[in-house]
């Protein structure tokens, strides 16, 4: 495959509170409209939460931004909620008459710098939402202990299934806490309530593999097809050649996964001045008008904002 980048789309301006920071980053797409498709992102406040919002693109030139959504539309939590210091979107999905919206909830712990799990959000006209729970529908266990985070949520064979970052452990590198974590698959009647049996769907490539990311997966002809992101263990804030990259891997039933990384068709851009010379990530990959299209993120962990590429 081959991906022709179609450029930069979008990146807050930095003029509100709630988005002082820029980032435009972990974007997930409602496709459901005929005039438009609505793009979710998070932005960082001057405190560093991510805080929830949308775009809405012209389907006919994605570069095209018909609308910018002036506020959050998710509250962060109350104090001592898991999502009290952050609300990252991570997929949306039709529910009958409800727009779900899957997110990843933050907060801050002492010994490592947070800690994540996943959260969930419906609404009927896709501005207003009202989340499900106070608290996440998924998170540790007895035998997932650490966090869990970006994910992927598909209805398919008469059940949802969701592949979701999962993290393994912590390393101190350079003084700093930073989290390891690979692809994990689970299953559910109902969308909300997930059997979770440890099912590992991307593991780490190697030893200095260390995050694997943003899964999104596509069904095609009986295959599961899936993107996702990566980065090394230690050094990525400074070393180019360790930072996230954008990967691919099939499947046959959604469980086993064989990674096809140098089939994958795209990579960082060589000038030293494009938003995304350092890192891709967070890809999101949807049919649309008969083409594949790549929504992702550029350096910093999308504080460049997102753009998009379309698969030739």
């Amino acid at each position: 495959m081959q991906w022709i980048k179609k450029g930069l789309i979008f990146c807050p301006d930095g003029k509100s509170s709630w988005n002082q920071r820029g980032y435009a980053h972990v974007v997930c797409a409602d496709t459901s409209y005929a005039d438009k498709i609505r793009l979710y992102y998070s932005a960082r406040d001057e405190k560093g939460r991510c805080q929830a919002s949308f775009i809405d693109l012209d389907p006919n030139n994605l570069s095209n931004i018909l609308y910018v959504h002036p506020e959050p539309i998710l509250d962060l939590g109350v104090p001592g909620t898991f999502d009290d210091c952050g609300i990252m979107p991570t997929w949306f999905m039709q529910h009958g008459e409800e727009k779900w919206l899957y997110y990843i909830g933050w907060t801050v712990r002492n010994t490592i710098p947070y800690h994540n799990a996943l959260g969930l959000a419906s609404s009927t006209d896709g501005i207003h939402f009202t989340k499900k729970f106070t608290g996440p529908i998924i998170s540790t266990t007895a035998t997932e202990p650490y966090f869990n985070g970006s994910a992927c949520f598909l209805f398919d064979d008469g059940k949802y299934k969701a592949w979701y970052l999962n993290c393994t452990h912590w390393l101190e590198d350079q003084g700093l806490m930073e989290p390891c974590y690979h692809i994990k698959y689970a299953e559910s009647t109902d969308g909300i309530s997930w059997e979770r049996k440890g099912q590992v769907a991307i593991d780490y490539r190697d030893e200095v593999e260390g995050g694997i990311s943003r899964p999104s997966v596509i069904i095609e002809n009986g295959i599961y097809k899936m993107w996702f992101s990566a980065r090394a263990v230690t050094d990525y804030r400074t070393n180019r050649d360790r930072s996230y990259r954008i990967y691919y891997a099939e499947s046959k039933d959604g469980i086993h996964w064989t990674r096809f990384d140098e089939q994958v068709g795209i990579d960082v851009s060589e000038n030293p001045l494009d938003w995304d010379h350092t890192m891709i990530e967070y890809p999101l990959v949807i049919d649309h008008k008969g083409k594949k299209i790549m929504f992702y993120n550029g350096n910093h962990f999308g504080q460049t904002g997102v753009g998009y590429a379309e698969m030739e």
